[in-house]
């Protein structure tokens, strides 16, 4: 979700920058800062931003007045509240001393003496203009992130190919496995000198205590898991969550799969998958 765009909006002498930055986000948080004169269009802004979906999306408007015309003062509010003060200011003065300079000075510097024209609400002419450049701002940010999910995609291809690949090792392991139970079996009750068998409820046993170590479930689960995986990817436009909850489906058989294993050689190949799946969780945030 990554994404970053600015784009320059031209009114007159006057120039806009619109900028959109976007974070990772579970949901859409969005920031938007704007001058005075747009303030009656944010709404407006937000609900253009909502295109984005997901994320945090910061959003800047800045004015650059290439005009010569600077701002003007309110002249009868700043004469009223200098005869208003003045005589209070020349009474706490010391003797002898002008206190007019030091008023004049401190009401110049309170901003509602001062009238901009950047203070005026925007035109309906000039928000068609700056609309539409804040619509391809946000086909640009878009864009961005639409590069950056394609390298994320060839990415999970990889890491999910790889959890493929290594699931289809397993069942090579898997005669060797029961081989190595059977023998531990067998080992345990001539250690414990038991003679007398009853082969028939021997097989019956080995039978039972093999179907608890039984993978096959957990072999095809996963395996569902990755198609679906790669489907949705295929198939859904806003798809990270279901991917992230995909991923947990995935995980869990792993961990089963481990759990089960018994055997050293099926447990290094479980850690191998937990390793690529857990690089595909940590880039899940990035996708929409």
């Amino acid at each position: 979700m990554t994404g970053y765009a600015k784009v320059q909006s031209t009114l007159g002498d006057k120039k806009v920058n619109i900028e959109i930055k976007t974070l990772n986000s579970k949901q859409l948080d969005l920031i938007v800062k704007v001058p005075a004169a747009y303030r009656s269009r944010e709404l407006d802004i937000r609900t253009m931003l909502g295109r984005l979906e997901r994320g945090k999306v910061e959003c800047y408007f800045t004015e650059e007045n290439g005009s010569a015309e600077g701002a003007t003062f309110n002249r009868d509010l700043l004469v009223s509240r200098f005869n208003a003060l003045y005589p209070v200011a020349d009474s706490l003065a010391a003797i002898g001393a002008d206190s007019r300079p030091a008023l004049f000075n401190s009401l110049l510097s309170m901003s509602d003496i001062w009238n901009s024209a950047a203070d005026n609400e925007i035109s309906d002419d000039d928000w068609a203009v700056v609309s539409a450049d804040l619509q391809r701002a946000i086909d640009l940010c878009d864009q961005f992130r639409s590069h950056e999910g394609a390298v994320l995609e060839v990415d999970f291809h990889k890491h999910v190919d790889l959890i493929e690949e290594k699931l289809r090792q397993i069942p090579a392991l898997e005669g060797e496995r029961i081989d190595t139970a059977k023998e531990r079996i067998k080992r345990y009750m001539a250690d414990a000198a038991i003679k007398d068998v009853d082969e028939n409820r021997f097989e019956q046993e080995l039978i039972y205590y093999l179907e608890k170590l039984d993978i096959t479930e957990e072999k095809v689960r996963l395996q569902k898991h990755i198609d679906y995986f790669r489907q949705t990817m295929a198939d859904e436009p806003s798809c990270g969550k279901k991917l992230g909850f995909v991923a947990q489906e995935m995980g869990r058989e792993i961990n089963t799969t481990g759990s089960k294993a018994n055997h050293a050689g099926i447990q290094k190949i479980v850690v191998e998958m937990k390793d690529e799946l857990e690089k595909i969780k940590e880039q899940l945030g990035n996708v929409l």
